[in-house]
């Protein structure tokens, strides 16, 4: 067995790889600025402590000394100069912006204050030496815990030389000044002590860089899809509303939304909500409706090449777009040649008739101008009524903003009965625009011949576009300008111009610690902006004061759970700290306890080893990073281990547990080591034979304190533990400690060296772990705090994430309801360059499909919406072999086309499901032209597309067949069928129009498929000849209907498609006799 080594996680938490990626992302310089504000609460911090210990220690001294204050005085106005001194030199890092023009005043300030501190260490020590006091220095470990935790010089390596320096100081001093006859066992273990507090030091810089820099990451990672998600939401708002108003977009769009979310948390389960179809329609009741319908387009249709053809479209409905926005009025959709549109049903107006009339003068302005500009042989019929209509959005595939109503069937007649050039309208739009000035002559002779004109008694007028019109209309007619809403939101560079900026105020909002003792700082500088406060403020309510837990409980477990890829640098503190102690211990227990050296080396080997499962990974990378390699079953074996141990909170809360009952071990058996009856003796006859007692049958006491401050530090430093757990056990150390100290070696803690004249030995033992743990709890304090919100903004960035991957899908599922799939990414593109889009098709079907005798109120539309959402759902079986796209819904006609980038596969997979009536189909279709092949040659693979078009129809037919006998209540209300028209050949595809994205097809094939279903009969598909014989082919029989009157083509032969009772089509006998020889072949087979 082998494996390979993913270090993949592990990398993410690699100082080298943050770097490396703050320097990609261009945020370094940010980083540096955002680690100046951070030293700067540090630094804050720090003098709280600081003015605290020097408060707390000279009471102190001033309690303990009462009869020798002479002793004392120059000691404690040295702590309070020092005080002073230290504030003021650290006071300039607070002014950021005065720091950042003089950087080297964080290396100064630092230098200067290191120096300062071992200037009044060494001055107090050799002071009470001139006055017979042999002391101990009261700021060494103090000292090097201050320049890596708290002070603003930054980096690595600067603080470790001034740490190194700082030590190697003090060893000098040590040496030269204390005359101890043990002296080289102090000396190497006050080495040793030294080295883990630099050691502790450079480990607590290196995981702050670390966790600072994943942080600083993290927030821009959360900014960039902040913005990114607001861009989309504005894009997915611009994209909806070239289709849906406002009030329409915001029920369609939060269903989306629903469904995305709900089809996530259940998978495998279906939507509860899935027949329940949305319909968002509202009542509309005093609008004008335009309809205008371009002249001789048929003609167009084949004579045009398709270039020509939409770039003419395009110029038309882009004059129209442009004209309806300058005139306010709302345009619907166009059909082909028809272009209809609103005004009064966004916003309420009651000059809605004017303006539609306005709009139609226009409108025949500009066709007259591009028929001189193109020479073409084109006009236009405009109608227009005023009433009431119902508008807004049916079905769930393509959503299309339409209207619906009497009126909108009126206005379509106007249109009909028109004459070119002129404006057909109601009586009622006349009255409403009589005091306007506009020629009116009488309506048409069609219009009075109309019979739905004239069963709702609606008289007509013509409007005539005159000098009038011309002068007290604003009819622009300049060059079209292809204006659109959605391309500036593509246009991401203009978009991200203050990217930077933005980016800059965004981290200046990223809090640097916990509010409290830092806060009256900022505001007495002033040097924080308020609003950065408040977003501190913000940040703090989520959590805990004392503790750094949040207050969600769900947050806090998660946050605890974390695997800790940064493991193997606590552990590795750990192992050094434990030689350390095991150092110690064995250079001062005399063999008192025994097997005390073998238990010491025991716990180093069982660390060593944890040692080695934790970095075993990090070793396997430098030794093989530059070429593959197959891992041993041993070292996989390691790895697992490993990773265990880092993502298992309870394995890492034991090593934690384990290292320091080890290290207390160690201490334990130090002081198990001293007989204090012996030292009693000694110390009783040194006074009275007056000789220098040699304490060797104990423990130095300032050893075992500093063995204790490593302890606590190391308790508290430990990566990923929980900091309540971290404080308990550090402040039990310390508590245990102090009973040592106080109460159960307080005679042996009593004969060793003060840090003052007469203050007790103990007490500074005391003090001195004290000031130790408050220094660290309030370090550890400060990094729970930015690990608490960089864990945070990581689980808001994921929302972000999510948020933006339901928008994504959401703009996408709106995308594909307003064009194909296949158009989507190719229209981008032209849309980005300011292009229009169309394509050619050799050969395409296309259908109409129109409810008859469906009366347009509401409650009806509530049955349409059913209807065509059924419709809709059919669509879901047409896409993988076979593609139908829906094209729009007009009314009550249903528009579908096949062959718009058919792809069709070689194979054939019989996968039976819920719609095998298609498969079945398709399969009998398939063996007709197997025959056929064999005896008339190969048929066009393209010619498919009308068969499978067909069977769509049929399964049209068949559902609404469903639709009326499940709702057989309402046939009081309305009896229904389909009439369905099917013409195929040659199609042109294209966006056109100026302010709205709406993909549409052109062409002869669809004028005719248009003529099918009007000039047709319920209950029929009706075909051209040339579909007709394509069915024919293959195998569906089509019976002659007779010669019919087609607008603007004349009298042409058409078909109807034969179907049976039971909605399946009728196919020729050689098709039957092979379909009967097949089943007997398949049953001989299976037999």
């Amino acid at each position: 067995m082998s494996c390979r080594l993913d270090y993949s996680q592990e990398l993410k938490w690699e100082r080298s790889f943050l770097k490396k990626k703050c320097k990609q992302v261009g945020v370094e310089h940010e980083f540096h600025k955002y680690q100046m504000r951070l030293s700067a609460n540090y630094i804050g911090v720090f003098l709280v402590l600081h003015l605290g210990f020097i408060a707390s220690h000279s009471i102190l001294l001033l309690m303990t000394s009462a009869p020798y204050y002479d002793s004392i005085y120059i000691d404690i106005a040295v702590y309070l100069i020092s005080a002073v001194v230290v504030s003021v030199t650290m006071w300039v890092n607070f002014y950021e912006d005065f720091v950042l023009r003089h950087f080297y005043l964080t290396y100064l300030t630092s230098i200067l204050v290191v120096i300062f501190f071992v200037v009044i260490d060494v001055s107090l020590c050799i002071y009470h030496a001139y006055i017979n006091w042999e002391t101990m220095s009261i700021f060494d470990t103090y000292l090097m815990l201050t320049i890596y935790v708290f002070l603003p010089i930054p980096h690595i390596l600067p603080p470790l030389l001034l740490g190194g320096s700082a030590t190697l100081f003090y060893v000098i001093f040590r040496i030269v000044n204390h005359s101890l006859r043990r002296n080289y066992m102090f000396i190497t273990t006050h080495i040793a002590h030294h080295i883990c507090l630099n050691l502790l030091g450079t480990f607590f810089r290196i995981i702050r860089d670390i966790i600072v820099r994943s942080s600083f990451l993290d927030r821009h990672q959360y900014f960039m899809e902040d913005l990114w998600i607001r861009n989309a939401r504005k894009q997915e708002k611009v994209f909806l509303h070239t289709i849906l108003p406002m009030q329409i977009a915001q029920p369609i769009e939060s269903d989306i939304r629903n469904r995305i979310k709900y089809s996530e948390k259940h998978r495998d389960q279906v939507s509860p909500n899935r027949r329940e179809h949305i319909m968002a329609i509202q009542l509309h009741p005093d609008v004008s409706i335009l309809y205008a319908d371009v002249v001789n387009y048929t003609h167009l249709t084949t004579t045009l090449s398709v270039n020509n053809l939409i770039a003419l479209l395009h110029e038309i409905y882009g004059r129209f777009d442009n004209a309806a926005k300058r005139f306010m009025v709302q345009r619907i959709k166009f059909l082909g040649d028809c272009y209809y549109c609103v005004s009064g049903m966004i916003t309420p107006d009651p000059d809605h008739a004017k303006r539609c009339v306005e709009l139609g003068l226009c409108m025949i302005e500009n066709m007259r101008d591009v028929r001189t500009k193109q020479n073409v042989d084109i006009d236009i019929r405009v109608g227009v009524h005023s009433g009431e209509v119902f508008a807004g959005v049916i079905g769930t595939a393509k959503l299309q903003y339409d209207i619906w109503g009497r009126d909108v069937i009126i206005a379509n007649h106007l249109e009909a009965t028109g004459v070119p050039s002129y404006i057909h309208v109601s009586e009622r739009t006349l009255q409403l625009i009589i005091d306007f000035g506009f020629e009116v002559h009488p309506g048409t002779q069609t219009a009075l011949a109309d019979p739905y004109l004239v069963k709702h008694n609606i008289n007509t007028f013509l409007i005539r576009l005159n000098a009038y019109a011309h002068k007290s209309i604003n009819l622009n007619i300049d060059k079209f300008e292809y204006i659109n809403t959605i391309s500036p939101m593509l246009d991401t560079k203009g978009q991200n111009q203050n990217v930077e900026q933005e980016l800059a105020e965004e981290f200046k909002k990223m809090p640097v610690g916990p509010s409290g003792i830092c806060k009256a700082i900022k505001k007495l500088l002033r040097f924080g902006a308020s609003k950065d406060m408040k977003d501190v403020k913000h940040t703090d309510t989520a959590i805990g004061y004392y503790m750094m837990q949040f207050h969600d409980p769900r947050l806090e477990i998660s946050y605890v759970n974390q695997p800790d890829y940064l493991l193997k640098y606590s552990i590795l503190l750990a192992w050094i700290i434990c030689l350390s102690l095991a150092y110690t211990q064995m250079v001062f227990v005399s063999g008192f306890v025994p097997f005390a050296s073998y238990l010491s080396a025991l716990f180093v080997v069982s660390l060593t080893m944890l040692l080695i499962v934790a970095w075993y990974k990090k070793l396997c990378i430098w030794r093989y990073s530059n070429r593959p390699h197959r891992y041993s079953q041993f070292s996989c074996y390691l790895f697992r281990i490993g990773e265990n141990i880092q993502s298992s909170l309870v394995k890492r809360m034991s090593i934690y547990l384990y290292t320091i009952s080890v290290y207390f071990a160690i201490v334990s058996m130090m002081l198990m080591d001293c007989d204090k009856s012996e030292f009693q003796l000694v110390q009783i006859e040194s006074k009275l034979y007056h000789y220098e007692p040699e304490y060797s049958m104990c423990f130095p006491p300032w050893v075992l304190t500093t063995m204790v401050s490593l302890i606590i530090s190391m308790s508290l430093i430990f990566t990923r533990i929980p900091i309540m757990m971290k404080v308990i056990v550090s402040t039990l150390a310390a508590i245990t400690y102090l009973i040592v100290v106080f109460f159960q070696f307080e005679i042996i803690m009593h004969h060793t060296f003060t840090t003052n004249p007469y203050l007790s030995p103990e007490y500074c033992h005391g003090e001195f772990v004290v000031i130790i743990l408050l220094k660290l709890y309030f370090k550890e304090r400060q990094t729970e705090f930015n690990n608490k919100i960089n864990f945070k903004w990581r689980v808001e960035l994921l929302k972000k994430q999510h948020d933006g991957y339901i928008t994504d899908q959401s703009i996408s599922v709106l995308l594909h309801n307003i064009l194909p799939s296949h158009v989507v990414n190719v229209y981008l593109n032209a849309l980005a360059k300011h292009e229009f889009y169309y394509e050619n098709y050799e050969m395409v079907a296309v259908m109409f499909a129109s409810l008859k005798n469906f009366p347009m109120d509401l409650p009806n539309l509530r049955l349409l919406n059913e209807i065509i959402s059924e419709f809709d759902r059919i669509l879901t079986f047409y896409r993988d072999y076979y593609v139908v796209e829906k094209i729009k819904i007009v009314g009550c006609t249903y528009m579908a086309a096949c062959g718009l980038d058919v792809r069709f596969s070689k194979v054939y997979v019989d996968t039976r499901g819920p719609h095998d009536s298609v498969i079945r189909e398709v399969m009998r279709a398939r063996r007709s032209l197997m025959l056929l092949n064999k005896n008339s040659g190969m048929i066009r693979k393209r010619d498919e597309v009308v068969f499978v078009l067909t069977t769509f129809a049929l399964d049209l037919m068949r559902t609404l067949w469903v639709c009326n006998k499940n709702m057989s209540v309402y046939r009081e209300i309305y009896d229904t069928d389909l009439s369905i028209g099917i013409s195929s050949g040659e199609v042109m595809a294209g966006v056109v129009g100026a302010s709205q994205v709406h993909y549409d097809i052109w062409g002869n094939a669809v004028n005719m498929a248009s003529r099918m279903d009007s000039t047709g009969v319920a209950g029929k598909i009706q075909v051209t000849e040339e579909t007709a014989t394509i069915l024919v082919d293959y195998g569906v029989e089509c019976s002659y209907r007779g010669l019919t009157y087609v607008k603007g083509r004349g009298t042409l032969p058409t078909y109807f498609v034969d179907i049976d009772d039971n909605y399946e089509f009728k196919y020729s006998r050689m098709d039957m006799d092979n379909g009967d020889r097949s089943s007997s072949s398949e049953g001989s087979t299976k037999a």
